[in-house]
C-alpha cells in the first residue's frame, strides 16, 4: 500500500488534470464530448495505483469543481453521468466471466446513465436544444441517437481496455526500475 502523502499527491495530479480537460471542453466546444472522455480515463491511473475509494474521492471532487469552473455544463454532466464513474465501475464489471452477460451489463448500466442523463439535461437544467437536435434525425431520432451513444460508449470502453494495457505493459515498468 502507498502511503499517504503519494496518495494525496496523485490524486491531486489526476484531479487537475482532469479539470484541465474539463475547462477545455468549455473553450474547444467541438471536443465537448471527447474530452470527458479524456477526463475519465485519466481516473484509471488511481484505480490502478491507488485503489478503487481512492479513485471514487477524485471523482467526486472533480465532479463538483467541473460544475463551477466548466463553461460547457454539458460536458460537466456528460463527465459526471456517464464517463467519470465508469472506469471504476468497469474493474468490477471484468470481473464477470462470460463476456455477453459481461457486455449486456455494461450496455444496460451505459444506458440508465445516458437516459438519466438526458432527463438531468433537459428537464432539471432546462437544455432543449437535445430534443431538437434529436427531431433532425425524424420521428426516431431518439433511438438513433441512443444507438449513437451506445457505439461510442463501446469506444470508450475498448480505448479503456487499450489505455490500461498501455500503462500496466509499457509505462508503469519503466517508473517501477527508476526506484
Amino acid at each position: 500500500m502507498k502511503d499517504k502523502s503519494y496518495r494525496v499527491a496523485l490524486g491531486g495530479i489526476v484531479s487537475a488534470l482532469c479539470l484541465v480537460t474539463m475547462f477545455l471542453a468549455g473553450i474547444i466546444t467541438p471536443l465537448y464530448i471527447v474530452l470527458p472522455l479524456i477526463a475519465g480515463m485519466l481516473l484509471l491511473l488511481i484505480v490502478e495505483e491507488v485503489s478503487i475509494s481512492w479513485s471514487m474521492l477524485t471523482y467526486i471532487s472533480v465532479s463538483l469543481l467541473s460544475l463551477f469552473i466548466t463553461a460547457d455544463k454539458e460536458a460537466a454532466l456528460l463527465f459526471i453521468m456517464l464517463f467519470g464513474h465508469y472506469p471504476m465501475l468497469r474493474f468490477y464489471l471484468q470481473r464477470i466471466k462470460v463476456k455477453a452477460l459481461r457486455l449486456m451489463l455494461k450496455l444496460a448500466v451505459f444506458n440508465a446513465c445516458a437516459l438519466g442523463f438526458f432527463y438531468v439535461t433537459v428537464y432539471i437544467f432546462g437544455i432543449r436544444q437535445m430534443i431538437e437536435d434529436m427531431n433532425d434525425f425524424g420521428k426516431y431520432g431518439g433511438i438513433v441517437l441512443l444507438v449513437l451513444c451506445n457505439f461510442i460508449f463501446l469506444l470508450y470502453d475498448f480505448n479503456l481496455d487499450v489505455v490500461y494495457n498501455v500503462y500496466i505493459k509499457r509505462i508503469m515498468p519503466k517508473f517501477k526500475r527508476k526506484r
